[in-house]
């Protein structure tokens, strides 16, 4: 596709989905409030149709537009598989319903019910879905019978560029066609190359090459390294050229860390992460955490208030226990408990070492002489954690995540994979809380962070969080 069509068809997309949205907010409006109070549909209408109801719609066209290309509905789909492309629908209906629901609240948009925004979510993601569905399978067609293909040449015959190929071959209703490799000769080439691919030419061929032949992409897979020059005027070419470069990311062999593109006044980079940093669902859980923590402290607030008189009447010494932890990329912040040892705990730490039950640098003695009479129940039903809730509030911590580390124990640590667990924000909770806790020993511990981090979802937020009440009513491994 020519760079004209595929702006015109960007712009389709971008039209057709507003025009969705637009159909699915009027549809919803027919069939939830066509018969209200015996006023026809036509009627009720003319009286909401507004100077004001009009601007609010306009703005929500606007944010529903910047959400959907935030969500990446508007970038070239021709690599995703369906059920990518879906689920990228269903995260921008889902965000577009979220905020017209937070929309309405803030308008007092009476009309606008979680029940009208139900409506809409499903009716929009419908169409939506459907829409990319149809036009899936009419490109299908179409590739079928020879239109819409690009022609991609391929540069280098290492591993990564034959796993490339044979991708591409295995997916015909892509649309790509394989001119061939670009590469020089060298000993066994042909038999690793094998059945079914072909050398087009050397790479002093390369440019006359292209001069005579179709060419919409080429796919760099050279050893950057050591083909830097030739990589920098291949580059170079295409760009004269027009064609579209598509380079191997795996420059570095990563072993956990996914790459990605990212820009900035307007140069790409190619970025390396081994962490969920950005994507819809993180701003969900940053969204989650506010929310849920402002909810348990304005329900809590008497039990709180409780708590911290019993705290102040039961011994000398501050309400709330501060002390620095190493946050997000060892970032250090202050965190909140109740208080449950003695004033001097900390000092009297360097006496009990020796007695230290963890493995690692964590500390902990089950029957600590420090703790207080209060600070034992406390502890053993995790209250002296909620204090924590504020710093989710202020975006220190989240509701789930690796366990704030304290610096003395940061300093400890002997390993440099362990410390991955600091590249996200620490939480109240994770799965060191609802596996037992105290007695699970320190690598194990570690471990189970890597693994959330690793596979960290929304969904096993969720579990995690639904898991931490039976575990904390047990008080398994709490001291």
């Amino acid at each position: 596709m020519n760079p004209t069509r595929r702006i015109f068809a960007k712009n389709a997309a971008k039209i057709f989905d507003l025009c969705v949205l637009v159909f699915s907010y009027g549809f919803t409006t027919a069939v939830l409030y066509s018969n209200i109070t015996g006023t026809t549909l036509d009627e009720y209408l003319a009286f909401r149709v507004k100077i004001v109801n009009l601007f609010h719609f306009g703005l929500f066209l606007i944010v529903w537009h910047m959400i959907f290309w935030f969500c990446g509905l508007y970038v070239s789909k021709r690599l995703a598989t369906l059920s990518s492309e879906i689920i990228e629908v269903w995260k921008a209906t889902t965000l577009a319903a979220g905020f017209l629901l937070i929309a309405a609240q803030f308008f007092h948009l009476r009309t606008v019910t979680p029940q009208f925004v139900g409506v809409f979510w499903v009716t929009s993601t419908s169409l939506l879905t459907g829409g990319r569905v149809v036009v899936r399978v009419f490109l299908r067609v179409l590739r079928a019978h020879g239109k819409n293909t690009r022609m991609i040449l391929i540069l280098g015959t290492n591993r990564r560029a034959i796993e490339f190929a044979n991708r591409i071959q295995a997916q015909p209703e892509l649309g790509y066609q394989i001119h061939g490799f670009v590469d020089d000769d060298w000993a066994g080439r042909e038999d690793f190359l094998g059945t079914g691919n072909s050398i087009c030419c050397d790479f002093a061929g390369f440019r006359h090459f292209l001069r005579h032949h179709v060419v919409d992409e080429v796919a760099i897979f050279v050893p950057l390294r050591s083909f830097y020059e030739y990589a920098s005027q291949v580059v170079a070419l295409c760009e004269q050229h027009g064609i579209l470069i598509r380079f191997d990311t795996q420059i570095f062999d990563l072993k956990i860390a996914h790459s990605g593109a990212d820009e900035l006044d307007g140069e790409a980079h190619i970025t390396a992460g081994a962490t969920p940093h950005d994507g819809w669902q993180m701003v969900m859980k940053r969204i989650m955490d506010l929310v849920v923590s402002l909810i348990l402290l304005a329900v809590l607030s008497p039990f709180l208030v409780a708590v911290a008189i019993v705290i102040k009447m039961n011994s000398a010494g501050p309400i709330f226990f501060r002390q620095k932890r190493v946050g997000l990329n060892k970032r250090q912040f202050t965190m909140f408990k109740f208080r449950t040892m003695v004033p001097d705990a900390e000092k009297l730490q360097e006496t009990l070492l020796h007695q230290n039950e963890m493995s690692g640098p964590a500390f902990k003695i089950k029957n600590d002489p420090r703790v207080t009479i209060i600070g034992r129940i406390l502890r053993k039903a995790s209250i002296d954690e909620l204090p924590q809730l504020l710093n989710v509030l202020k975006g220190d911590m989240s509701l789930v995540g690796p366990r704030a580390m304290s610096v003395r124990d940061y300093e400890f640590f002997d390993q440099d994979w362990q410390r991955r667990r600091f590249s996200v924000r620490p939480g109240i909770t994770c799965l060191w809380q609802v596996k037992g806790r105290n007695t699970i020993p320190f690598e194990q511990w570690m471990e189970l962070d890597m693994q959330y981090i690793d596979k960290w979802s929304l969904w096993l937020d969720f579990k995690i969080l639904v898991r931490t009440i039976p575990a904390v009513l047990r008080g398994t491994g709490a001291a």
